[in-house]
């Protein structure tokens, strides 16, 4: 049963009491979400990270209600001379809200659209493999100890030495067009999800090991031992229950990390293939057109900028709920 508290008045006596009326418990959830109502800058971040993921579900519709496509070229939009946008701001207008790529005249709001939709999937999608092995290979570790814990120890160790970024640019590079039935962008994407979330797992276990390794020692686990629990009972019904929290707060933060690295890997040409869309991808082709139209570099930064913001500014409000006494 979830653990409940009770509200005390400043003379040590229940709320409630001296008129009679009955005295209703709070679970840690509630009281979890009581502080996080109570952080606006949290509250504003959950809301753009809501509204993101939106923007990404609908991005066919959303494009669709504007009447543009993220592959339509628009050259009559394009200044022959000099390849870029006719018009002010890089051709914003009534239909197209962001204005148009250099050269090709795509729409940019399309694009953003799009764009949105490979970043949250890589950065919640590594995010959930880096959970999974986290959780499970830290809570071995801390709860076994002995070589179980040596051996695990030393691969995380290994791995938060390992140069990440150069590993996937060199991986990636070398992937098949086709392979387990995905073609194009999908397999870069794929191996994307998949290796920035094997290299991601080792910071998540480090937490969960530690954890367990203090909660292994607690009355509540011992108590189960004495009734002749198993130890994967122990380890998934006393043990991850109580993790739970450091979980999600690492989660949160562990999302916006992910993003970056798309971006970052879509920036140095080695993440989704053109003409899909993404917002490293722009970047990387605005920085030569950041003299003669800097529309098109602000535009997807600020995208990019905006929804780590969001996912910082909830994971900082999610850790600050769940563990008030660390955060201080």
């Amino acid at each position: 049963m979830p653990e409940e508290t009770a509200v005390f008045s400043s003379d040590g006596t229940k709320d409630g009491a001296a008129d009679g009326t009955s005295v209703q418990g709070r679970s840690l959830g509630r009281i979890a979400w009581e502080r996080l109502k109570s952080d606006r800058l949290a509250l504003a971040g959950g809301v753009v990270v809501l509204f993101l993921i939106v923007v990404a579900l609908l991005a066919p519709v959303l494009a669709g209600l504007v009447g543009q496509d993220p592959e339509t070229h628009h050259e009559d939009l394009i200044n022959p001379l000099f390849g870029t946008p006719t018009g002010s701001l890089g051709g914003i207008s009534g239909d197209h809200l962001l204005g148009v790529e250099p050269v090709n005249g795509r729409d940019i709001f399309a694009r953003i659209l799009y764009g949105a939709r490979i970043s949250l999937l890589v950065g919640f999608l590594s995010a959930v493999v880096a959970v999974v092995l986290g959780t499970v290979l830290g809570i071995l570790a801390g709860f076994f100890g002995g070589w179980v814990d040596t051996v695990i120890s030393r691969v995380m160790d290994g791995l938060l030495a390992f140069p990440q970024l150069l590993f996937i640019i060199a991986l990636v590079s070398v992937m098949p067009n086709d392979m387990l039935g995905l073609t194009g962008s999908s397999v870069r994407v794929f191996v994307m999800i998949l290796v920035i979330g094997f290299f991601g797992w080792p910071y998540i276990g480090r937490v969960v090991r530690g954890q367990a390794l203090s909660l292994r020692t607690r009355e509540y686990v011992e108590a189960a031992r004495s009734l002749g629990a198993g130890r994967f009972y122990i380890l998934f019904k006393e043990l991850l229950p109580n993790l739970v929290a450091p979980i999600i707060v690492y989660t949160t933060m562990m999302i916006p990390t992910n993003i970056l690295t798309e971006a970052a890997l879509s920036f140095l040409g080695v993440g989704v293939k053109p003409p899909t869309a993404s917002w490293g991808q722009m970047l990387s082709r605005a920085i030569d057109y950041y003299d003669s139209d800097p529309m098109y570099m602000v535009v997807p930064g600020m995208a990019i900028f905006i929804t780590v913001l969001a996912f910082n500014l909830l994971g900082d409000g999610v850790r600050d709920a769940l563990d008030p006494k660390g955060s201080r």
